[in-house]
């Protein structure tokens, strides 16, 4: 069994962040290796990943079904399905939800778990660790690049973990700091050149 318990800083309002995460197709975005499949009646639909457990490459096939409480701005996620071979089967089962931060941000939360049965069920737990501290780091970066719209910031935000992560240093908690003071001067700015209240004109 793989156990998952990640909580995600984003410098983003939890509006933004919901949209995006509670939406199949910006989650698999944020994902390398995944991508959607077909949809069925019953709302769930098709996925693939492919994940690199040490010297092999696995590519997974899964029916998900996503259930969500816009109101609480939680979700819950089922999956099950198989590697292309067909030597690893599993099931997932994972909760999350988007809460403010108290500092104009959003902490994503996310739980859950995965069982495997199979021949390479063993080769993917002891590498499981590593792999979801991985994805965890990525996926982070991309997110907070779609919800902020700024791709350095996204990539000096995962290299920042990164680095925290290896050295045991705290992360520098600045970047919604520095996002609002970008948008204050584009709005001064926009003000001067006659667009009132940071409209255009």
């Amino acid at each position: 069994m793989i156990k998952i318990d990640e909580e995600i800083a984003v410098p983003a309002p939890p509006p933004r962040v919901w949209e995006v995460v509670s939406d199949p197709a910006e989650v698999v975005s944020c994902i390398d290796g995944a991508a959607l499949g077909a949809s069925h009646d019953d709302g769930s639909f098709d996925g693939t990943l492919a994940v690199k457990f040490g010297a092999i490459r696995v590519r997974f096939g899964a029916r998900v079904s996503l259930d969500l409480d816009e109101a609480e701005q939680e979700g819950r996620l089922s999956a099950r399905g198989r590697d292309g071979q067909g030597a690893t089967r599993f099931s997932a089962h994972a909760t999350f939800e988007v809460r403010e931060d108290g500092a104009g941000g959003t902490r994503v939360r996310v739980s859950g778990e995965i069982n495997l049965a199979g021949r390479l069920a063993s080769v993917i737990e002891a590498g499981a660790g590593a792999v979801v501290g991985r994805m965890t780091r990525d996926f982070t970066g991309e997110l907070v690049r779609r919800c902020t719209g700024d791709t350095a910031q996204a990539a000096t935000g995962t290299a920042a973990r990164a680095t925290a992560q290896e050295t045991g240093a705290p992360v520098r908690p600045s970047r919604w700091a520095r996002l609002r003071a970008r948008l204050r001067r584009v709005f001064r700015g926009r003000r001067r050149d006659g667009a009132p209240d940071g409209r255009a004109a």
